[in-house]
């Protein structure tokens, strides 16, 4: 397939942060931005938001149980 190139202009810190992410990832920028425009479009990065969503507000309880118990024992430490 060809390739066309596009030019972007972003805040610096989202620079390296693509950067360090599609090396993270084993990609190339260009992979990497591809690779992000394509879940967006097929609803997957969607999908993804709404599943975690779901497992949040199914969970939340135990979360908050559990940090209380951690905050509420003694010698206990914020991280």
């Amino acid at each position: 397939m060809a390739k066309t190139q596009l030019g972007a202009r972003v805040d610096a810190d989202i620079a390296e942060l693509a950067k360090k992410r599609a090396a993270d990832l084993g990609l190339s920028i260009g992979d990497y931005l591809a690779r992000l425009v394509q879940d967006d479009a097929s609803g997957l990065r969607a999908r993804a938001v709404d599943a975690a969503a779901r497992f949040l507000a199914e969970y939340q309880g135990v979360f908050d149980e559990a940090e209380d118990a951690r905050q509420a024992a003694p010698g206990a430490r914020a991280a």
